[in-house]
């Protein structure tokens, strides 16, 4: 039997990036489109999180429709020089994932510098053979397919031996699609069809016979 290959996604799935990071993550990708794009405060709030809505990832957007470099946009939004302040820690972690028999990777929508930084932050940067990171998706963030498939040929395994852990319901929906079981971490109650289970943290992943 192949092995289980359990996909974590990054910030607000392995850690709460909601609480500290998102507000001030959000505000600088407001401004970066205030100075580039020459808007204002509310056009260029609404813009990105328009932008967000239709491709899962603002920076796809200002790519795609404004020619926006990629690396100079996260450089500038993810340099958190508070980030060891910011990131909360998770008791626990590491033991679950130790316990967890299977590879495990992180796919996320955030720069692979960021990444690193929190996962080290948390203790577990060990605990993963590979960070697919945006950039790692040539910017083709998740939901995108395409990024999906990239991630599974670096792999080199069938999306049905895949677990994918997630607290996006698009990104959830493309790993279903794919074949792979889903795992919504949220605190919601009711959960959509394609996803197999809902659990309120990773450290309850343990529990579920997957």
């Amino acid at each position: 039997m192949p092995s289980k290959v359990y996909i974590f996604d990054l910030d607000d799935t392995l850690h709460n990036a909601s609480a500290h990071i998102f507000p001030v993550m959000n505000r600088a990708m407001t401004q970066y489109i205030m100075a580039e794009l020459n808007m204002d405060e509310a056009a260029a709030h609404a813009l990105r999180q328009h932008y967000w809505q239709v491709y899962g990832a603002t920076l796809k957007g200002l790519i795609r429709h404004h020619g926006v470099n990629a690396h100079h946009f996260l450089k500038e939004t993810h340099a958190l020089t508070n980030l060891p302040s910011m990131v909360i820690q998770v008791k626990r972690m590491r033991h679950s994932l130790r316990q967890l028999k299977g590879r495990k990777c992180v796919f996320t929508n955030a720069p692979r510098e960021y990444a690193i930084r929190v996962l080290q932050l948390l203790g577990i940067d060990d605990c993963f053979e590979l960070v697919f990171s945006v950039e790692s998706t040539r910017f083709h963030a998740k939901p995108s397919v395409r990024g999906f498939q990239m991630l599974l040929n670096t792999l080199n395994v069938n999306a049905r031996d895949c677990v994918m852990l997630e607290d996006s319901l698009p990104a959830l929906m493309t790993a279903k699609r794919l074949g792979m079981r889903t795992i919504w971490v949220s605190r919601t109650l009711n959960k959509p069809n394609f996803v197999n289970y809902r659990i309120n943290s990773v450290l309850a992943l343990t529990d579920l016979r997957l």
